[in-house]
């Protein structure tokens, strides 16, 4: 069930002036950090650019600034945090958002537990729209 909270994109980002269209093209190699290799990977592998991931943790707007990578991979919200340290989203990947996940052998096993704790969730999403 979509919870709609959190919602976020995960984006690339580069420096503002960086040929990222050209950069990315087949064949192409980049240098990519992020804490989501295997989304990083698979994105860009689907396009058939060729990527060295960087697995890094925090503060990943910096990778570019210095040198480490071209650009990043990472969770874009607001996109407040890129501009404060000159970078600019400039590919969607996927958009985000928090889920609440059971398990299907448990949802049979305990439905009687679990059932009305689904149904709250449940009745807060649709009370936020209530709302809206």
């Amino acid at each position: 069930m979509d919870l709609e909270i959190a919602k976020c994109r995960m984006m690339v980002a580069v420096r503002k002036g960086f040929d990222y269209e050209a950069a990315s093209q087949p064949g192409c190699r980049l240098k990519i950090a992020t804490k989501y290799p295997e989304i990083a990977a698979s994105h860009f592998a689907g396009k058939g650019v060729h990527v060295d991931i960087i697995k890094l943790y925090g503060s990943m707007e910096l990778a570019p600034l210095v040198g480490l990578s071209d650009a990043i991979v990472d969770l874009v919200s607001t996109g407040n945090t890129l501009k404060a340290n000159g970078l600019e989203a400039v590919e969607h990947i996927v958009d985000i958002s928090s889920y609440l996940v059971v398990n299907k052998a448990a949802l049979k096993t305990k439905y009687a537990l679990l059932e009305p704790i689904i149904q709250s969730f449940g009745g807060a999403v649709k009370a936020k729209w209530a709302f809206i």
